[in-house]
């Protein structure tokens, strides 16, 4: 690490501690050199995801976007809103594990759909009109019949 006061390349840590909810270490340095003592601040590099749009556009991942999604989804519902954020981080999680640089929209949808299935009926589907862009009630009464199927 370059000392920032004299620009010397050399520097030895003297202490480290978590901060930032241990989302950041700091360390404390000393010059070689001047003997000046410095603060650095070391973190994960995060790669920002990229998300392909149906329409062909690709834009960053927002995880506000599905969060909004699940809300107007679940209005009225006996979803809690702790479920709702634990369906948010999983998907998040699980996106930035991947290590992908892009990933389809339709691939998000579907991890959220299969998520919020298991959690309530209604804002399944809900989500899924959204999603699915159902076109007439026809196609809406195929998802319909199809979560009745499974749950038999």
């Amino acid at each position: 690490m370059k000392c920032p006061f004299c620009g010397w390349n050399e520097s030895k840590v003297v202490d480290s501690r978590p901060a930032d909810e241990y989302t950041v270490i700091r360390r404390r340095r000393e010059c070689e050199k001047c003997s000046k003592r410095f603060t650095t601040y070391e973190r994960v590099e995060e790669i920002p995801l990229i998300i392909f749009k149906k329409d062909g556009r690709r834009e960053a991942f927002q995880r506000e976007k599905i969060f909004n999604g699940l809300i107007k989804a679940s209005q009225k519902r006996p979803i809690s809103l702790k479920e709702i954020e634990e369906i948010v981080d999983s998907v998040e999680k699980e996106l930035y594990n991947s290590m992908e640089k892009e990933i389809d929209s339709k691939r998000i949808g579907k991890m959220v759909m299969s998520r919020l299935k298991k959690l309530d009926d209604v804002a399944y589907v809900r989500f899924a009109s959204v999603y699915k862009q159902f076109k007439d009630i026809n196609t809406f009464m195929d998802e319909l019949n199809k979560l009745m199927k499974e749950e038999k």
